[in-house]
C-alpha cells in the first residue's frame, strides 16, 4: 500500500512538471528543460505505471463480465450486494497480486531520484556520482560583478593648504568586476583581485574653483553664481588581496565537504593599484558651462589599501591612499580616504 502511495505522488510529480512546461511553452518559446523529476525515473515510472493501468483493464474486464452474470440470476438487493463486494475483493487481491509480480524496485527509483536531485544528471554508480559531487563543489573561481559608492575626504597632517579649507563634497564611484579564488574546497581563504573604473570627484566650496594661473593648478573665486564646480578623475584599478569565510563547513555527501566562499559573513584586506584615464574640470554657472579635460596636476598612478566586510551581495569598505591626490607638490600631502558601500551580483 506503501508503494502505491509513492508511485501515486511521483505520478503526480511527473504530471506537474509535465503541466508546467506546458505552461512554459506558452510564454517563452524556448522553455526550459524539466529538471524536477529525472528523466530515467520518470521513464521507469510511466512504464510501470502504464503496466498496472493494462492490468486494471484486463482486470475490470473480466470482473464486469463475472457481474453481468451475476445480475442475471435475479438475486435479491441484500445478496446481490453481498456477493458483488466478495468478487470486487477478489479481483482486488488479484490485481495486487499481479502488480507485486512486476517485481518494481522502488528503492532503486528513488536512490536514481535523489542523486538527479544532488547533481541535475542522471548516474549510474556511486564513484560517477562522487566524482560529479566534485565537480559541482569544485573551489571557486568567478569573476563577479560589482557597483561601489563613497564618501571621499581628503587626509592632511597639517590642514593648511587651498584645498583643505575650501574641500566641500567629494566621492568615489567605481564598477567592476571582482575575481575570487578560493585555495582548496574546505578553505576559508581566498584570492581576491579583478579590474574596476573609479571615478573620483572633488567639489570645493566657497563659490570656488579650480583653475589654472599659467601651469599652475589653484582654486579662485568664482565671480558669479556658481551652480556646479567639480573636478573629476577616472582612474583604472587593480586590486590584490585575501578574504576570510566564516561559513561552516557543508556536506555534499559521499564524504564530500565543501565551503561556500562567496556567501556569508567575510573580510577582505588588499592592496590596489590604478591609472589615471582622464581628468575634467566642470564648471556650469548662469553665464557659461565650462568641461576642461586638461592636466590639472592629479596625480598619473595611486595606490593604497582596502579593509572590506561583506555579507552575501553587501559589502562595507574603507580604503586609503598612501599615494598623493595631486603631484608636484600641489595641494601637498592631501591624499583620498574613502567609506562606501559595494554591491555585487
Amino acid at each position: 500500500m506503501i508503494k502505491k502511495f509513492i508511485i501515486s505522488g511521483m505520478l503526480c510529480l511527473i504530471a506537474t512538471s509535465v503541466n508546467a512546461q506546458k505552461k512554459a511553452l506558452s510564454l517563452n518559446l524556448q522553455p526550459k528543460e524539466d529538471t524536477t523529476v529525472s528523466p530515467i525515473v520518470k521513464e521507469k515510472v510511466e512504464e510501470y505505471a502504464a503496466k498496472i493501468n493494462g492490468i486494471i483493464q484486463e482486470e475490470k474486464k473480466q470482473m464486469e463480465s463475472e457481474l453481468k452474470f451475476l445480475q442475471e440470476k435475479n438475486l435479491d438487493k441484500a445478496e446481490f450486494d453481498k456477493q458483488k463486494a466478495q468478487i470486487a475483493d477478489q479481483y482486488s487481491q488479484k490485481i495486487d497480486t499481479r502488480i507485486e509480480a512486476l517485481g518494481f524496485d522502488l528503492d532503486q527509483v528513488i536512490q536514481k531520484q535523489v542523486r538527479y536531485s544532488l547533481l541535475n544528471s542522471d548516474v549510474t554508480s556511486n564513484e560517477e556520482m562522487k566524482q560529479n559531487l566534485m565537480k559541482k563543489f569544485r573551489p571557486t573561481k568567478s569573476f563577479d560583478g560589482y557597483f561601489s559608492y563613497g564618501i571621499m575626504t581628503l587626509t592632511n597632517d597639517r590642514p593648511d593648504n587651498d584645498l583643505d579649507r575650501n574641500l566641500g563634497y567629494a566621492n568615489n564611484l567605481e564598477f567592476g568586476l571582482k575575481f575570487n579564488y578560493q585555495f582548496s574546497r574546505t578553505s576559508p581563504w581566498g584570492l581576491i583581485s579583478g579590474i574596476g573604473f573609479s571615478w573620483r570627484t572633488v567639489r570645493p566650496d566657497n563659490n570656488m574653483v579650480f583653475a589654472k594661473q599659467d601651469s599652475d593648478v589653484i582654486l579662485s573665486k568664482y565671480d558669479g553664481n556658481l551652480d556646479k564646480a567639480k573636478l573629476r578623475t577616472g582612474y583604472i584599478m587593480v586590486p590584490l588581496g585575501f578574504q576570510y569565510n566564516f561559513s561552516k563547513l557543508k556536506n555534499a555527501g559521499m564524504d564530500i565537504q565543501y565551503r561556500p566562499y562567496s556567501e556569508g559573513f567575510r573580510i577582505g584586506a588588499n592592496a590596489y593599484g590604478g591609472i589615471r584615464m582622464s581628468t575634467n574640470n566642470i564648471i556650469k554657472s548662469d553665464s557659461q558651462s565650462i568641461r576642461d579635460r586638461s592636466n590639472y596636476q592629479v596625480s598619473p598612478f595611486v595606490y593604497g589599501a582596502q579593509f572590506t566586510v561583506s555579507y552575501d551581495n553587501i559589502s562595507l569598505f574603507v580604503k586609503k591612499d598612501f599615494s598623493n591626490f595631486f603631484k608636484d607638490g600641489y595641494f601637498e600631502n592631501d591624499k583620498a580616504l574613502v567609506f562606501g558601500l559595494a554591491l555585487g551580483w
